[in-house]
């Protein structure tokens, strides 16, 4: 878990959602052979055409948009512009359990997926981000995928850890949050401080909290991950509250703050125990 970077210097989140993967299987294979092993998955690929500058710099030819049942995704060889947002070297991208090859972006093995729909109405159809992610686990199966990258995270991670999570939500309704979003440590006044960055796609919020004294990162991370998950799960926080935290006598407050122009709107968090 890479909660130790500072989003400073940081490249922008693309405000549109795309996954990308990298497979090996995919290096060197015609578009036609791609083309036919995900037609034989059943999610009946056909050629598309895009005046979106945005697309056309992120996805190579031939642009491919791709159907399980009522999600729609654009999908393709990941172009430059997709590949310098990912890039794994720079410190504002996390990586959980991953280590990407020297070579991970040569010979065509990088393909990028964008959900079609605007990322209101993804905030509002969980549902659609679920039939997403099936679509993520069958093409990492088919593409016998190794890394995983998600973008309003700015995320890499190990894309057979991400295929297991997303199965394990397919049976119990629980989103494989570590795998969807990044926590990041950074300092401030006042001391260090833990931030979600990815939350605000599902949640329409992100989590911030200082770490209190005596406490690792990992403790913070866990208590904001389960944060995470309720937020999910439940919606977004709406007024201030404080509740039990995870061991007897801790507690947690909760302050929610309005978006400010430069961001999205912030949960500040606060830990405690009673005296």
């Amino acid at each position: 878990m890479d909660a130790g970077n500072s989003d400073a210097p940081i490249l922008p989140v693309p405000p549109e959602p795309f996954a990308l993967i990298v497979g090996p299987s995919m290096r060197g294979a015609s578009d036609d052979a791609l083309e036919t092993a995900i037609r034989h998955m059943g999610l009946r690929p056909e050629r598309a055409a895009s005046d979106d500058p945005d697309i056309v710099a992120k996805i190579g030819p031939p642009l491919l948009r791709l159907h399980f049942g009522r999600v729609s995704v654009l999908a393709g060889r990941a172009a430059g512009t997709a590949l310098d947002l990912v890039d794994p070297a720079h410190p504002a991208t996390s990586l959980l359990a991953a280590s990407l090859p020297r070579d991970w972006r040569e010979g065509g093995q990088c393909w990028i997926f964008i959900p079609e729909g605007d990322g209101r109405a993804t905030r509002e159809q969980p549902t659609q981000m679920r039939e997403f992610f099936k679509v993520m686990l069958l093409l990492i199966d088919l593409f016998e995928a190794s890394h995983f990258f998600w973008s309003p995270a700015r995320l890499w991670s190990d894309a057979p850890l991400l295929r297991a999570s997303i199965a394990e939500m397919l049976a119990s309704g629980m989103p494989p949050v570590l795998h969807l979003i990044a926590f990041r440590r950074h300092g401030a006044e006042g001391g260090e401080f833990v931030g979600t960055r990815g939350l605000g796609l599902f949640a329409g919020q992100e989590l911030e909290g200082r770490i209190p004294r005596g406490w690792t990162v990992a403790e913070m991370v866990k208590r904001l991950a389960r944060l995470s998950l309720d937020m999910m799960l439940n919606g977004p926080i709406h007024d201030s509250r404080r509740m039990r935290g995870l061991e007897p006598g801790e507690w947690v407050q909760l302050s929610p703050l309005a978006a400010s122009e430069k961001g999205r709107a912030r949960v500040l968090v606060e830990f405690g125990r009673d005296a």
